[in-house]
């Protein structure tokens, strides 16, 4: 499993040494092309990777209290901020998918690219070390952590507080389409507040259907 020129002088651009070709290969390998091996695994090492990078730099940047920092960590860590940083660093142009998928529009799913910008951290492990892939992770997310993200109350904790506060049953979610295939699915979800009104989202993901329903929910009504 040999890696293109260009892909392996795009992975060394962004910092990361290659040894192994093949693990870099498989990293960027989505389930849809058939092959033995895809990313899966790799994403499952490199979620705990970005997990423990962002805390440990978020500890030692802020003295925040626990759950302040557990909202950032959450944001930083989230699908959608993976997929946005793949997304800037040009991932879609070098995963390997199989043709329906790619027809499918999955090089540009969030889901996708949030999986693989985990699993190159994944590799990177493997390959570097910890410390090395850390300090990729702070040069990536640089922006963000400096950014606002993470700092805003989550879209659903904000409508529960304020159905709570304004004396009103809680929101209720239900999803009320799911389209497209696996790697490029779609979810409408609806959330209602009783005597007050409902409003429906779209996303990627559950969850962040839920988020952005919240939120829209918000926007109208709060």
């Amino acid at each position: 499993m040999k890696l293109d020129p260009a892909t392996r002088d795009w992975l060394e651009s962004l910092g990361f040494a290659i040894t192994n070709e093949a693990l870099w290969f498989e990293a960027l390998t989505h389930g849809s092309t058939g092959e033995a091996r895809d990313y899966d695994r790799l994403e499952f090492l490199g979620d705990r990777v970005l997990g423990l990078s962002i805390a440990e730099w978020l500890y030692a940047r802020h003295a925040a209290n626990e759950g302040t920092l557990a909202q950032r960590l959450n944001a930083l860590v989230s699908g959608q901020t993976c997929a946005g940083i793949a997304r800037a660093i040009g991932v879609s142009q070098h995963v390997r998918l199989g043709r329906q998928a790619r027809d499918d529009g999955a090089a540009d799913s969030d889901n996708v690219l949030g999986d693989i910008m985990e699993a190159l951290l994944g590799a990177g492990l493997l390959e570097n070390g910890f410390e090395a892939t850390r300090d990729i992770v702070r040069r990536l997310w640089a922006d963000a952590v400096d950014g606002h993200v993470g700092h805003a109350k989550p879209p659903k904790s904000a409508l529960q507080e304020w159905a709570a506060g304004s004396q009103r049953k809680p929101p209720q979610y239900e999803v009320i389409d799911r389209s497209g295939p696996d790697h490029a699915a779609r979810f409408t979800v609806r959330v209602t507040v009783i005597n007050v009104g409902q409003v429906s989202a779209t996303a990627t993901s559950k969850r962040d259907a839920e988020a952005e329903a919240a939120r829209l929910f918000m926007e109208q009504f709060g």
